[in-house]
């Protein structure tokens, strides 16, 4: 007898980048772990809260490693499969680097899913891999309560190339590289109002590979890039400052939305960590008066494999933007510049 139809998203209790443990949190776990030092050929480690880690061989290669992975945000094993992969791979392009390959991590509840599904969730993020030009060389797996897949990514990159999220500067221009909305998107979807139109725009946001990353940091003018995941826009826009000891100030109205997002968040499709995001760091943030919730319900809304947020200086900034759009990024746009000041972000309409 066949096992019977599941949904992916009914096995887990969160979904995507949303699974993030909030920041507040995750400073807490953090606060009295030594950082990695001394170690002179780790370029950035854990300090500033960075994408990936980075290690220096020697004078012409650098590696960057990182990991990442959670749980369903759809149903579709294959989508969830290249979600997962494109996410995971974001994080190396985030610093600049090229992706040379990828170990597999999978968790699967074995009693509640079918084998045919898990091979249709490798199949998916072997999918993306091959996009990227790369193999998934090896992996691990174990039996969990809940379904978890991701990957373990390592890339190259030179040391000049090597892009941090904190090294903006005082007048560079804020570029983003994808429309936000995914969380409030994956929270209408959980609760079966998103349309398939919606739900199309959605996974072609998440399965688009950030590579222009690594053509980005061959331009001198391109001083800082991170990728905006679990955290929000607001969450590592924050890091940016915070790392850079800098102020930022975006636009809301240059901001690019899926579709249907805002109408989305008015009608209260938001997840529980939008609300833990702003818990975590809203003493930081400045709103206009007046300022909705559903809008604030945006900038926190956690994205997974998000697009690039990226501090450039302000005279090449419309090259670069379009530089990006021809690279297959159509939604990307100019949002704010960034200030002197203390680390905060301010919000301008």
């Amino acid at each position: 007898m066949n096992a019977p139809i599941v949904r992916l998203t009914s096995l887990a209790h969160g979904g995507g980048c949303g699974c993030k443990l909030a920041p507040s949190v995750l400073r807490q776990l953090l606060a009295d772990q030594p950082l990695a030092h001394p170690y002179r050929e780790l370029l950035v480690g854990t300090e500033t809260g960075d994408d990936a880690a980075v290690w220096q061989l020697d004078d012409e290669t650098c590696i960057v490693a990182t990991t990442d992975f959670f749980m369903p945000m759809v149903d579709d094993a294959f989508d969830f499969g290249r979600i997962a992969a494109t996410n995971a791979i974001s994080d190396v392009y985030a610093m600049g680097g090229k992706p040379i390959m990828a170990l597999a991590i999978l968790g699967m509840p074995v009693d509640k899913i079918s084998p045919e599904m898990v091979r249709e969730i490798l199949r998916g993020g072997a999918h993306i891999c091959a996009t990227a030009g790369i193999p998934v060389a090896g992996g691990h797996s174990i039996d969990s309560p809940e379904p978890i897949y991701g990957l373990v990514v390592v890339g190259v990159c030179s040391a000049s190339d090597v892009r941090r999220n904190a090294s903006a500067k005082p007048g560079d221009a804020l570029i983003l590289t994808k429309a936000l909305g995914v969380g409030i998107y994956s929270a209408a979807f959980k609760k079966g109002a998103l349309s398939p139109a919606a739900y199309a725009e959605m996974v072609n946001s998440m399965t688009l590979l950030n590579r222009v990353g690594t053509k980005l940091a061959k331009e001198a003018a391109v001083h800082s890039m991170t990728d905006v995941t679990g955290f929000g826009l607001l969450g590592h826009g924050l890091e940016m400052a915070r790392g850079s000891n800098v102020a930022l100030c975006v636009r809301f109205d240059d901001l690019p939305f899926l579709t249907e997002a805002a109408d989305l968040a008015q009608r209260h499709f938001v997840t529980g960590a939008s609300v833990r995001n702003w818990a975590s760091y809203s003493e930081s943030v400045t709103l206009p008066s007046s300022f909705p919730e559903w809008r604030r319900h945006l900038l926190t809304d956690p994205q997974t494999s998000g697009g690039l947020l990226i501090a450039c200086g302000p005279d090449h900034a419309a090259g670069l933007l379009q530089m990006i759009a021809g690279a297959g990024y159509p939604s990307a746009r100019i949002i704010g510049r960034v200030d002197a000041g203390s680390p905060s972000i301010e919000i301008t309409g």
